[in-house]
């Protein structure tokens, strides 16, 4: 049986934007990727948002965005809407986030465990632009973007914002950007805090669904001379979620606000620091090197094993050049990550090497890149010590032909993969009479490959910008959660074969030059082709 996945988001859109001038469209630079390209001459299928384009949507927080504006799909982690599961290109909201790379000025916020990227510690009102780059990107996004890349980057200009919103059941939210900008230092801060009182309730006590988070950051730039930049940011967030628990189907019909079966309390906190510089060597050659400290904590309440800490370290350094027929970008990065509990500690060390290219003859643009990446897992537990260790090629080949001003076609190949997180190798049981959850270390499996192909075609015209692009993706070892009649609690393990396909369409009419209307169309299948169990006797094959 096929199962088709149809999504419709910005059905038709119709954005006022208020101006005296006339509005045009033109071809966007891509610009947080190791290379600048205009997004006319893209190898890659992508979709570029301006902070012009978030401000005209008036959203409340970046999941709203994606949801609304582009081909992302988002919805709410077990009624968290703080930390929500995201899909692109029919990954599924369960395992998508850990197949999409987020980074947000160049810091990956991926996480070593089933945990989303805390996209609500981002102001919409700080965001300059957001950059999607569909079924490629891994060679500089590395271990995860088998759906592709998502790079966030923050305003560095002298914008003075405050926002403040109110709604039903107790909810209110209060943001600011504060930002200064000249010749040699550029400053910005920014921080937000929303709380909502909840809608259903959790226990006897009459305790509800609240929720409440508090974020903010911290960029500074500045220019010594006119060949080095010196990079500094600072950011924190703390999440109180109080999550409802499930209803049946009649007791939903009868009452959807009433107590569910069993209700958790978390609270998460996060603080990050980062530093970096660039150094122009020439004026097409440049070395830049940028290093990530974080520490998260999560605890859960009622919690069986305590609360779980997070330590997360990367850099990454680069060599590159950027000339009129061909540019160049070679360099190393890194990422460890471990968490620790009162019962054991779980390790996922990443470090690889990466050369991106990109050569332009005429009308022609061709992109070809390798990424070598080595991942490292280690188990310390009572009695139970034990290590993995994986390595994985990356590599990108495309082309684009620009045949007039405003037309192009593209094609592109890309082998990408995603080395497990490390929930992917626990799983839990809860044994009677007391049912406590008792987690257990069910072992390594093997990382998800893919190969993914992409053809597209881009018109962009001073009054319409219109996107197209058709794709297929063959997989290997794709994980999923597998339950059965023996594991009716379910074990993560590999989907033998599989493959997904599909088409996106994309088109932004500008009507007048108060108003426009966005179309943002995706349509995708994902079969399985070859998935037997041999002990519990389950064939998933063709479905």
């Amino acid at each position: 049986m096929n199962k088709t996945l149809l999504s419709l988001a910005a059905l038709s859109t119709l954005t006022y934007a208020a101006s005296a001038s006339t509005v045009t469209l033109k071809p966007l630079t891509v610009s947080s990727t190791a290379i600048k390209t205009d997004e006319l001459k893209s190898t890659d299928a992508v979709e570029v948002y301006t902070a012009e384009d978030i401000e005209k949507a008036h959203v409340q927080n970046v999941y709203e965005f994606l949801n609304q504006q582009t081909s992302i799909i988002a919805m709410p982690s077990y009624g968290n809407p703080f930390t929500q599961l995201i899909d692109m290109h029919g990954y599924g909201t369960s395992n998508g986030a850990q197949n999409i790379v987020i980074t947000v000025n160049g810091r990956k916020i991926n996480n070593i465990d089933l945990i989303p990227q805390l996209l609500s510690s981002i102001s919409p009102s700080s965001i300059s632009r957001i950059e999607i780059i569909k079924s490629s990107g891994i060679v500089v996004g590395g271990d995860g973007a088998n759906a592709g890349v998502i790079n966030i980057t923050t305003k560095e200009n002298n914008d003075k914002t405050v926002t403040i919103y109110g709604g039903t059941y107790g909810t209110i939210d209060g943001s600011f950007y504060i930002g200064h900008s000249e010749d040699k230092l550029s400053i910005s801060a920014s921080g937000e805090a929303q709380s909502n009182n909840g809608i259903r309730y959790v226990d006897a006590n009459g305790n509800k669904d609240q929720n409440k988070l508090a974020t903010g950051t911290f960029n500074l730039a500045y220019t010594p001379i006119s060949a080095l930049e010196l990079r500094l940011g600072a950011s924190f967030s703390d999440m109180d979620v109080q999550y409802a628990g499930y209803l049946t189907k009649d007791q939903y019909d009868n009452d959807p606000t009433q107590e569910g079966a069993f209700s958790v309390h978390q609270k998460f906190d996060t603080n990050s620091i980062s530093a970096g510089t660039s150094y122009y060597i020439t004026d097409t050659v440049s070395f830049n090197i940028d290093a990530n400290h974080e520490n998260k904590t999560s605890d859960y309440i009622p919690s069986f094993s305590g609360a779980s800490r997070y330590t997360y370290n990367s850099f990454k350094t680069s060599v590159d050049y950027q000339g009129d027929g061909a540019s160049l970008s070679i360099g190393i990065d890194g990422f460890y990550g471990d968490r620790e509990t009162s019962a054991d500690k779980t390790t996922k060390d990443n470090l690889a090497g990466f050369i991106m290219s990109e050569f332009y003859l005429g009308d022609s643009t061709i992109k070809a890149g390798y990424r070598y990446e080595t991942v490292n897992y280690k188990y310390d537990a009572v009695g139970n010590n034990l290590k993995d260790d994986i390595t994985l090629h990356g590599a990108e080949l495309g082309y684009n032909y620009t045949f007039t001003r405003e037309q192009s076609l593209f094609a592109n190949y890309a082998h990408s993969y995603q080395a497990p997180v490390i929930d992917m190798f626990f799983s839990t049981t809860y044994p009677p009479p007391t049912f406590t959850p008792v987690v257990s270390f069910n072992g390594f499996i093997d990382p998800m490959q893919a190969n993914n192909f992409t053809l597209g075609y881009n018109y962009i015209q001073p009054s319409n910008k219109f996107k197209i692009s058709a794709y297929y993706i063959d997989l290997k070892n794709e994980i999923y959660l597998h339950k059965s009649t023996l594991n009716p609690f379910g074990i993560n393990t590999n989907i033998d074969k599989s493959h997904k396909y599909g088409l996106d369409i994309y088109d932004k009419w500008i009507i007048t030059k108060e108003w426009n209307a966005v179309l943002n169309y995706n349509y995708v299948q994902a079969i399985i082709d070859d998935e037997k169990d041999a002990a519990s006797g389950d064939d998933f094959s063709g479905n």
